[in-house]
């Protein structure tokens, strides 16, 4: 009598040799990638845009570094410019915050510009990309400009302060205000430069020596002047 055939694929059935290893079964296994809100996604854009610059990155770049596609940036946020105002606004914010600060607000003229340098050299460490791209930005674009038109407000106040602390003859009388302000943000500034959050200079540290060389210079206090 002829045997009955089986249904189905006929590979199921096949017997290994006696002795043979066991057969190998592929898993395939499907790697999870984290949600991404907006939040998220802006990190990820400074950081490319501090290090590629804002003109020069591109919305491939920002994706590619966020494992994702276009079409799901996209879906949070209508654009490249979009990125870069959230992150300019993190970054001002921040900055104006600590004009609300009781060691901005109270005391010598003198020791509150000592204080908003000092934050600010702060906060320029811990919000590196942020502070990064806004220090870079050239105006061209709405969000650019509004930004710096920021900047230049926050600078005229402690500009004033400045002009305050002079005439309490707690600052040389022979030094425009406003040159002075840009000389001392120019060296905290500079921080975004060569600083690397994690590096061996804490965010404190770095920002007690850019007040101190600021306002005490590099001398020894019992040195000759």
């Amino acid at each position: 009598m002829q045997g009955h055939k089986r249904r189905g694929n006929s590979a199921a059935f096949v017997r290994r040799p006696k002795g043979a290893p066991p057969a190998r079964v592929s898993l395939h296994v499907v790697e999870v990638r984290r949600p991404y809100d907006i939040d998220s996604l802006t990190d990820i854009a400074l950081r490319v845009f501090a290090e590629r610059g804002y003109d020069g990155a591109s919305m491939d770049d920002v994706a590619r570094a966020a494992g994702i596609t276009k079409a799901t940036i996209y879906h949070h946020v209508p654009g490249k410019e979009a990125l870069l105002e959230r992150g300019l606004r993190r970054a001002l914010d921040a900055l104006f915050a600590v004009l609300d600060e009781a060691a901005a607000r109270e005391g010598r003229a003198m020791e509150r510009v000592r204080h908003i340098v000092f934050r600010v050299a702060t906060i320029t460490c811990e919000l590196l990309p942020e502070v990064s791209v806004l220090f870079r930005v050239r105006g061209n674009s709405d969000v650019e400009r509004e930004a710096i038109e920021r900047r230049r407000k926050f600078d005229r106040i402690v500009t004033r302060l400045l002009v305050e602390a002079q005439s309490a003859g707690d600052v040389r009388s022979d030094l425009d205000p406003a040159i002075a302000t840009r000389l001392l943000f120019g060296l905290s500034n500079s921080v975004v430069e060569w600083y690397r959050k994690g590096g061996p200079v804490a965010p404190d540290e770095l920002a007690r020596a850019v007040a101190a060389v600021a306002f005490e210079g590099i001398r020894r206090p019992s040195g000759p002047i």
